[in-house]
């Protein structure tokens, strides 16, 4: 609850706060996208290696441990779209 001072009007008056961070927090959807969901398993099945993914607005992001893997995806990426369904363009990333 806030307590506020009219100068103009010398009056006071209280705003109440309904929105207090476990609502606001509640309605909040905390799962992976889909199509982040659809590359980590697609790296984890095909090379048996964990990637990391970063969605943006006309992009992703994909880091890789190493160029030999970044390579080897990057020969996979068509298919790799067509599995994820993804429109966006793909940038590999070496960590």
């Amino acid at each position: 609850m806030i307590y506020c001072i009219d100068y103009y009007n010398l009056s006071y008056y209280r705003i109440l706060m309904t929105d207090s961070l476990a609502d606001l927090l509640s309605n909040k959807n905390f799962d992976e996208p889909p199509e982040m969901q659809a590359i980590k398993h697609f790296v984890r099945d095909s090379f048996d290696e964990d990637c990391e993914v970063l969605l943006r607005e006309r992009d992703i992001v994909v880091s890789v441990r190493s160029s030999s893997l970044a390579g080897a995806l990057r020969l996979k990426l068509p298919e790799l779209r067509k599995r994820a369904k993804i429109t966006k363009k793909i940038i590999l990333r070496i960590r």
